[in-house]
Parts: C-alpha cells; sequence; structure tokens
C-alpha cells in the first residue's frame, strides 16, 4: 500500500478519524430515528445492519469518487430562467439538494409527529416501519452524509488506504455509539426534539451547498452556502438554551411541588 510508513498519511488518517466522527453525530440522530421506527425488538439489529451496510457501499462509492472526482465537479445540465431562477447542475449539487430536501422533510414530519395530540399518550411506541425499508433509508442517507465527508477526505488525501481506514474506524465508532445515543433520546425526550431541529439544519446546510455549488440565483440572489462555522455555533446555542430551560422547568417544578405539599406555609 502507498506510503504505509509515511508519518504524513498516519497524520492523515488522524484527521480524516475526526473529521468523521464529528460528521457522523448528525447520521446518528437520523439511524436512531429511523431504527427506532421498527419494532422494539429489532431497532438493535437495524441500526447495526444498516451501519454495516453503510460501510461496505461507503467503501464502494469511495472509490467510484476517486475514480471520477473530475466529472463529479463538472455541470451535467444547466437551467436558465432570466431573472428567476438559473443554475448549472452537478452530481455533487444534485446529492446535496436532493438529500437535504429529504432530511428536511423527514425532521418536518417527526416534528408535526411529537406535535400531534393523538399521539401524545402514545408518543414513545414505534411507528410502522418495516426493517427492510429502515435499513434501505439509513444506508441511502448514510450514503448523502457520506459525499461530502468524502469529498473533503480526498482533499486531504487520495490515498485509498488511509481513507477506507478512517471509513473502517468512523464506523464500528457509530456501532458502538448508536445504542448509546437511541437510549439516551428515549429517556431524554427534550434532546429528541433538539435532535430533530438540527437535522433540520443539517438539511439547510446540504440544501445552500448543493445550491452554491451549482450557482444558484433565484430572482438574481445567489444562493450563498451556510458555513460550517455558523452551523456549529447554532448548535450550540440550541443545546445551551435546551440545558439551561430543562434545569430552569426542573427547579420551577420542584418548588411548585414544595408549595402544593406545604400549602399557605402550613
Amino acid at each position: 500500500m502507498e506510503g504505509l510508513l509515511a508519518l504524513e498519511n498516519w497524520l492523515t488518517l488522524v484527521m480524516l478519524i475526526l473529521l468523521q466522527a464529528v460528521l457522523g453525530f448528525d447520521n446518528l440522530l437520523y439511524i436512531s430515528i429511523e431504527a427506532g421506527k421498527t419494532p422494539q425488538a429489532k431497532q438493535r439489529f437495524v441500526r447495526r445492519v444498516g451501519i454495516g451496510l453503510a460501510i461496505i457501499f461507503r467503501l464502494i462509492l469511495m472509490f467510484v469518487v476517486l475514480g471520477l472526482i473530475s466529472r463529479l465537479t463538472q455541470p451535467m445540465f444547466a437551467i436558465a430562467w432570466s431573472g428567476v431562477f438559473e443554475a448549472a447542475f452537478t452530481f455533487h449539487a444534485l446529492v446535496s439538494i436532493l438529500g437535504g430536501g429529504f432530511i428536511m422533510y423527514t425532521a418536518i414530519k417527526e416534528i408535526m409527529h411529537l406535535l400531534a395530540v393523538d399521539n401524545i399518550e402514545n408518543i414513545n411506541k414505534p411507528r410502522k416501519r418495516s426493517v427492510a425499508g429502515a435499513i434501505t433509508l439509513i444506508v441511502l442517507m448514510n450514503l448523502v452524509f457520506s459525499f461530502d465527508s468524502l469529498l473533503s477526505a480526498i482533499a486531504l488525501t487520495r490515498v485509498p488506504w488511509v481513507i477506507a481506514t478512517a471509513i473502517i474506524i468512523s464506523g464500528v465508532m457509530m456501532v458502538m455509539l448508536s445504542d448509546q445515543v437511541s437510549e439516551f433520546l428515549k429517556k431524554n425526550r427534550m434532546f429528541e426534539v433538539i435532535g430533530l431541529f438540527i437535522l433540520f439544519i443539517v438539511g439547510i446546510l446540504l440544501l445552500t451547498e448543493g445550491g452554491h455549488l451549482a450557482e444558484m440565483k433565484l430572482f438574481t440572489f445567489k444562493v450563498e452556502a451556510m458555513s460550517k462555522a455558523s452551523f456549529y455555533f447554532i448548535i450550540f446555542v440550541m443545546v445551551i438554551v435546551s440545558v439551561v430551560q430543562t434545569r430552569y422547568r426542573n427547579k420551577l417544578e420542584t418548588l411548585r411541588a414544595k408549595e402544593r405539599s406545604n400549602p399557605a406555609g402550613a
């Protein structure tokens, strides 16, 4: 293998593993949501098989991208409606736009489900989703999530074994963490809501990135990609606000419980 003993390749490998770990967070959220729609006894199986197949397809995608990297960034077709809508779509742009749109749709649908009055009593009961259907969606969306990370990895190195090793290690980490993430979300419903809004923002990130790659213009306004710094800052603020709000609510509930147990200072 190319440069197996080269220090540069090993340092790049460490960087890619960290990159995959950071970018894999939103992927784990999606996996937990989709697996949660299957019967309880099958959810762990769905998560593990879905991630396992996703790793295999991600490795295949890596070789495809390495072989076709120049073509993936070339325009496939263009739309020119002067003054209204203009864009030159590349394969990368289409993947980002379609994937981002689907993720936004999924997040909105799940948020509406949480708000549905007739589902409040049975909110912990998984909705119907076949095992095969859940695994298929997990694999497909994993490829969408991994496309950008693959391109980022290729920007750092084009040594196949370095990228493949990072993919496998990150996949093993996802398998190890998937059960814990799912259990945490089940026990902390508030964080499931945050997770859905994070997915929604991920969809916006992919959608704007796709629009930027396609040099899209809407009514002469150019679509700009949402920066990664803005994305992580928004997530940080959302988590902090949720933690503070939860602690404040718990203190209020504790105070009200004391007042009910000791009315009028009795």
